[in-house]
């Protein structure tokens, strides 16, 4: 009789589980909304996006990290970009949100991590500005850190978050397919009472409606009642708050990042910002009370961007026209919505501070379940 490698077959089992788990929405032939999505159904669609992950993971206590997005690849603050900022829920740290509001601009990468280390990565934005040689007489940077309690998983009270870190993630930054799941700013974050994480989308416009991109990215760690493209989930899993105060609780946080290259003020861009809650409000989520709930939408468009300084007194620029921004709010809405959903589909179970576990979604009673509600694409 043929000896068994038990060794061999168990990394195999173990492997094929993980190869499953990282599957995003899509491959289960779930599909969100009616418009099409970029080629890498990503924020890297959106040209000129950077996305960097520094994963923090030692010992059994720490399960943290940090995520970069960079909007554009030259100077950031020397050319900035138009944005603004929606609080959905206040109840987070995020920094830099006055300048951001009273300006109508970002200038430097977007920075995510955990809520007792948004002082570590300030320091990790400011050094990556001061550092570059077109900005040796710069005296004041606004940061743009966003925040998750990762403190369930992780040793949040530890503050393992280092400037340095901050740094590793955006030299990590690159384009093309975003990592997803317990990475980054996900590692150590809970959704809906499974493993949370980071999670990415796009929408492209029909030309006939401009053309443009829009992507997003997310940190969830946030809790509701799941419901994925309508069928509800937490109902038919009997996994909703206030069920399990201890680990599928209603507070928690999600950031939001929303890029597109359509060419938007600051204005309009803070109404883009409000859609991405209602695509968060269609996964189930109601931004509780004890929830950091934040939406940073930027306009890529590089005809717009924002030099710091100019002979000019004149901002020269298009901008589109509040009657067009409708295709826009939606591709944003079915973004957020998907993002989310990928951060739960694509994220694994993960034990960590205390011994704590979370188990990850369970994919093969979700797809039963789609499929009885008849959401599985043939």
């Amino acid at each position: 009789m043929k000896k068994i490698n038990y060794l061999l077959l168990a990394t195999l089992l173990i492997s094929a589980n993980m190869d499953s788990q990282n599957k995003r929405l899509r491959d289960y032939g779930i599909e969100i909304g009616v418009l099409k999505t970029g080629k890498l159904n990503a924020i890297t669609d959106v040209e000129g996006v950077y996305v960097g992950h520094e994963t923090i993971i030692e010992g059994d206590n720490i399960r943290t990290g940090v995520t970069a997005i960079i909007p554009h690849q030259g100077n950031i603050f020397q050319n900035k970009v138009p944005a603004a900022i929606y609080i959905g829920n206040g109840f987070g740290k995020l920094a830099g949100y006055s300048q951001v509001k009273e300006l109508g601009n970002i200038e430097t990468p977007i920075i995510l991590t955990n809520t007792l280390s948004v002082a570590a990565a300030t320091e990790g934005l400011i050094s990556y500005t001061l550092n570059q040689e077109e900005n040796k007489n710069v005296r004041s940077v606004n940061s743009v850190v966003g925040e998750t309690n990762d403190g369930w998983l992780n040793d949040i009270r530890g503050r393992h978050v280092t400037e340095q870190h901050a740094l590793n993630a955006i030299a990590n930054a690159k384009s093309g397919s975003v990592e997803e799941g317990n990475v980054g700013a996900g590692t150590g974050t809970i959704c809906f009472g499974y493993k949370g994480g980071i999670g990415t989308s796009s929408r492209v416009l029909p030309q006939s409606l401009g053309g443009y991109t829009v992507g997003v990215l997310v940190q969830t760690n946030f809790g509701g009642v799941l419901e994925i493209n309508g069928v509800p989930i937490a109902k038919e899993l009997q996994k909703y708050p206030f069920r399990d105060k201890i680990l599928n609780d209603a507070d928690g946080s999600c950031i939001i990042v929303v890029m597109t290259d359509a060419p938007l003020n600051a204005r309009n861009l803070e109404r883009l910002a409000k859609r991405a809650m209602l695509g968060l409000a269609k996964t189930g989520g109601i931004a509780s009370n004890g929830s950091g709930d934040y939406v940073i939408a930027l306009s890529t468009a590089k005809e717009n961007l924002i030099p710091y300084q100019s002979e000019s007194m004149f901002n020269e620029k298009k901008e589109v026209r509040n009657n067009d921004m409708s295709p826009l709010f939606l591709a944003t809405i079915e973004s957020t919505e998907e993002a989310i959903l990928n951060s739960l589909f694509t994220a694994e179970t993960m034990s960590g501070r205390d011994g704590h576990t979370i188990e990850s979604l369970p994919i093969d009673k979700v797809i039963e379940l789609m499929k009885k509600y008849h959401k599985i694409k043939n």
